[in-house]
């Protein structure tokens, strides 16, 4: 007895020699990972590359038109416009993600060819002026997989858009002038979106991103599909302010019914973001 006491003591002993070490073990694993922030905001410009066209047709399909606004209405190809993301976590691994950009353009130019929208014809030379307003935004609850340096996330949300598209100027019905005409559309709809992500930590001051979003609705006035995806790197000078720099690529296909005929939208969007972060 007097042995088997001791020979129990030390076991015990061992044992919880090893409690510290597994409820350390058990603290790291549940640490938030260091490729992702308590609080994240994203204060920037997006300089975009556009192309974009936009069209119309009857309901019949019999008079249909479209023009491209960088070629035909003299668009200029690069557009800068702020944008803004607010990404927070509730826990270690979870939580919302926000983001918004307008991209709205105006231009006039004397036509270099014929072009129709939305039953009125405008011949070449005529001086026209085309508008085009389009708004983005998403709000999507986001888990991210993973506590190391790389994190793999996955979102669930929904998307926001809202487009404007205008043209004026002097123009004719069936060949018969009619002086000045102008024809517009505007219209906004929510449509589910599903998000993938990538994080990676280099060390406390560098990370690297790639985010992936689908958004698409079919029905109602205003369907279609929205794509976007990204590549960017991060820069923490500081402990809670840096720099980051984004490549984006988004694809805008739309599509609108309108009592009298159909609006179509096909944008492509591509060039390079800039921010200033914050992070807590």
């Amino acid at each position: 007895m007097t042995h088997r006491q001791p020979r129990r003591l030390r076991r015990a002993g061992g044992m919880l020699a090893f409690v510290p070490l597994l409820l350390t073990c058990h603290v790291a694993s549940a640490q938030q990972s260091p490729a992702l922030d308590r609080v994240s905001v994203w204060l920037g410009a997006y300089s975009a590359n556009a192309d974009t066209t936009i069209g119309a047709s009857d309901k019949s399909g019999q008079y249909n038109g479209d023009f491209n606004l960088e070629k035909d209405l003299g668009f200029p190809d690069r557009k800068t416009v702020p944008r803004a993301r607010l990404d927070f976590l509730v826990g270690d691994s979870q939580g919302f993600s926000l983001d918004h950009y307008s991209v709205n353009r105006t231009r006039s130019k004397s036509l270099a060819r014929d072009i129709s929208y939305a039953g009125n014809d405008y011949s070449a030379a005529a001086t026209v002026k085309g508008k085009l307003n389009f708004d983005f935004g998403s709000a999507s609850w986001r888990w991210w997989f993973g506590h190391g340096n790389d994190v793999f996330g996955l979102g669930l949300g929904g998307a926001y858009y809202r487009v404007h598209a205008s043209i004026s100027g002097e123009a004719s019905v069936n060949g018969d002038p009619v002086g000045q005409a102008s024809s517009s559309t505007t219209d906004s709809a929510w449509a589910p979106m599903l998000q993938l992500g990538w994080r990676h930590a280099f060390n406390d001051q560098w990370r690297m991103y790639i985010d992936a979003a689908g958004v698409k609705k079919n029905g109602g006035n205003l369907n279609g599909h929205i794509v976007n995806a990204a590549l960017g790197v991060e820069y923490f000078p500081w402990k809670n302010v840096g720099f980051g720099a984004e490549y984006g690529y988004s694809r805008v296909v739309l599509h609108q019914r309108k009592h009298d005929y159909n609006a179509n939208l096909d944008m492509k969007l591509d060039g390079p973001s800039l921010f200033v972060r914050f992070r807590f």
